[in-house]
């Protein structure tokens, strides 16, 4: 390459290198530099190795040697290490020089942690000491706060380190990378993060607060800019961990260089995330990305963005909460006055006991209001799909006169929902009585906003080649399905889909056992075969009979995966059914000394330093290296209204499939399922024992 290799980085090598003293930094950074000059072996200094299927180099910087691989475009420098380190045996110094044949030297065997070992009471542990002490200048180097110093001076074996659970992980990792090391295979599989230039490893070892971005693979790179110019809107799908939102967010930067290049000076570019965990987390990488044009972009949820707009027409909505709107459907359906004889009002009744509060409540907000329908003739005629049940006409007027009565009393009380916050905003976008508009608007995880939303958003946009999706209908746990044109217009696809397959996130075998649980609850089908970057140990599903028991396998899981996938414990999360199990399983888990924090969906703070417990849906969008999947005990799971059609058990029933797939693709490296030994799921049942670890716990 005439003009250089481009330089990228582990970010286990970013901690060792400001873990080196100041003269060997600046010999590394020399060294670097000659790497994005010629990476290629030359028999000296730069040397072939066996490793990583041959694709392994090593250069020498006096005692110690730089391991990176590279391609025709990209030198991606893996980790720094001691010459005469026994720690690092791992990594073999047989070579095969000036790039020649390397055919006949195997690769070492691939090691896979055991589940089952991690699970067993039998497990024990011997204590390894730390390879270099930990001192105050080397924490000082790592950039680790002084609250944590007397906490990690005092640590002595890998085991006491791993086991810092008061330590938030970021930190962690840090003093793990710069005091420990990982084994090669796990660094090759991190992300490599993009530097500008070597001497930017220098300025950010000095100090300064450097921001490197995410380095994009061929497919994410394609389709950044994948349609660009084309006159509608662009959709982009793929499963959990393909990284959809990574090239949404990149997309922002080559949209606003586009809306530049057309004279708007000053563009203004909304981006939609569905919490708000995830908003500050986007504006984050944005402010790296961008820079100093982080400022044309606003990140926000999409009912942010609704009830932004209400307001802007003058309106102060005061929105119930889930109990209060429950109290207030319960009403309507005690004292909602049914049209007809009284053979057709029977009829309607007893459609509505049947049907129960919670479907009649979803169908009025998510089929009625969140499709933005006004009129009972428009509801007879309306397609609902997703919904397994079918409506006739008289049952379709009963759940109407409920709608009816529930707006009645919402306008008595001065209290509104969500969903008619959404139609609201709707509605002034199209009468002209707000003009909020954005000069593009990109939205991320699609398929979980109701149609109102959508339409929120597609009316906040100047031109519909402008507007970006990303989606994955398999990951829908509040959608209730429906077509993108029936939105809108604007909202064909026709020739500009893109479409993501290879999974960073979780290892092939925990995303292939969330794939074969899904099954038929999967609402794409016909989703192309995923790829997977990562590899390890089946995840496992194991009964318990008391919450103690529970409680205890829980303990041994994080403490055996954490030690072996050399993590910390604040690494961990429970994802459960309910607030009232995630608190009891937090409560029981700190009784054993571990510490663990309960989060509310309003409280997530993915940083802390405990073991996190939370609800099945307040995890979607998030990622942990260790999960369980636990709290089944507390009651029925899932919750079924008393009295329901097997239409409406199977509608639940599959929403439920999918939000416990969602759940179980939270995992990167390592899940464990716990279900009850009585009173057994139909969700929690069926696992395919050539995709789960089924052993039995001793």
């Amino acid at each position: 390459m005439s003009d250089g290799w481009l330089l990228t980085i582990k970010p286990s090598f970013l901690h060792e290198l400001v873990a080196l003293p100041a003269k060997e930094a600046a010999q590394v950074q020399k060294k670097l530099e000659s790497l994005t000059a010629d990476p290629r072996p030359d028999a000296k200094v730069k040397k072939q190795l066996k490793h990583l299927d041959g694709r392994l180099h090593r250069l020498r910087s006096g005692d110690f040697r730089i391991f990176y691989t590279f391609d025709e475009r990209y030198v991606s420098v893996l980790s720094l290490r001691k010459r005469d380190e026994q720690t690092y045996s791992e990594i073999p110094e047989a070579e095969s020089l000036g790039g020649g044949d390397v055919s006949g030297i195997q690769d070492p065997p691939e090691v896979r942690n055991d589940v089952g070992a991690w699970l067993e009471t039998s497990t024990t542990l011997r204590p390894k000491p730390l390879p270099r002490p930990i001192t105050v200048e080397l924490l000082d180097a790592l950039r680790v706060p002084p609250e944590h110093h007397a906490r990690l001076l005092a640590v002595q074996t890998e085991d006491q380190l791993l086991d810092c659970a008061d330590v938030p992980e970021k930190i962690l990792e840090r003093v793990l990378d710069g005091v420990v090391g990982r084994p090669l295979d796990d660094i090759a599989r991190q992300p490599d993060l993009v530097v500008e230039s070597p001497d930017d490893l220098l300025r950010y070892r000095q100090g300064e607060l450097l921001g490197f971005l995410l380095r994009l693979n061929p497919e994410q790179e394609k389709l950044v800019t994948w349609s660009l110019a084309a006159r509608g809107p662009t959709l982009l799908k793929g499963g959990p961990g393909t990284g959809k939102s990574t090239v949404a967010l990149h997309r922002v930067k080559i949209v606003l260089d586009a809306l530049r290049k057309t004279a708007v000076e000053r563009p203004r570019i909304l981006f939609t995330t569905y919490t708000n965990a995830l908003v500050r987390y986007s504006e984050q990488l944005l402010r790296s990305l961008l820079g100093d044009d982080a400022g044309c972009v606003e990140v926000r949820t999409a009912d942010s963005v609704a009830i932004g707009i209400a307001r802007a027409a003058g309106e102060d909505p005061h929105i119930l909460d889930g109990g209060e709107l429950r109290a207030l459907a319960e009403r309507a359906l005690r004292e909602v006055e049914l049209q007809g004889n009284s053979l057709a009002q029977k009829a309607q009744r007893a459609t509505l006991d049947r049907l129960g509060v919670e479907y009649v409540t979803e169908e009025v907000l998510d089929v009625i209001d969140g499709r933005g329908l006004g009129s009972l003739d428009e509801y007879q005629s309306a397609a609902r799909p997703g919904r397994q049940l079918p409506l006739n006409r008289t049952q379709r007027e009963a759940v109407w006169r409920v709608h009816a009565k529930l707006h009645e009393l919402l306008d008595a009380s001065h209290r509104t929902t969500w969903a008619d916050v959404r139609l609201h905003a709707v509605q002034a976008l199209t009468e002209g009585r707000v003009n909020e508009r954005y000069d593009a608007v990109l939205i991320d995880e699609a398929q979980d906003l109701s149609p109102s939303a959508l339409e929120v958003l597609v009316r906040s946009c100047r031109e519909p080649n402008r507007l970006f999706l990303t989606a994955d209908a398999n990951q829908s746990i509040y959608g209730g399905g429906f077509r993108w044109s029936n939105v809108h217009e604007w909202l064909k696809f026709q020739g500009r889909t893109g479409v993501l397959r290879a999974n960073h996130r979780s290892t092939r075998e925990i995303g292939e056992a969330a794939e074969s649980y899904l099954a038929g609850g999967a609402l794409d089908p016909e989703r192309e075969e995923p790829a997977y970057v990562h590899a390890g140990p089946l995840p496992a599903v194991r009964a318990v009979a008391s919450a103690y028991d529970e409680t205890q396998l829980l303990a041994r899981f994080f403490r055996g995966a954490a030690r072996d996938l050399r993590l910390g414990l604040s690494a961990c999360a429970v994802l459960c059914p309910t607030n009232t199990a995630a608190q009891r399983v937090a409560s029981e888990l700190n009784g054993l000394g571990i510490a663990v924090r309960y989060m509310a969906a309003k409280d997530l703070d993915v940083g802390a330093a405990e073991v996190k417990t939370l609800t099945l849906k307040s995890a979607k969008g998030l990622e942990f290296p260790i999960v369980a999947l636990a709290g089944f005990l507390d009651g029925p799971f899932p919750m079924v209204p008393k009295g329901a059609t097997d239409e409406v058990l199977k509608e639940i029933e599959e929403r439920e499939r999918r939000t416990l797939y969602v759940a179980m693709s939270r995992a990167m490296r390592a899940l464990l399922i716990v279900e009850p030994a009585e009173r057994k799921s139909t969700l929690l049942a069926g696992f395919d024992s050539t995709r789960w670890n089924l052993g039995v716990t001793s």
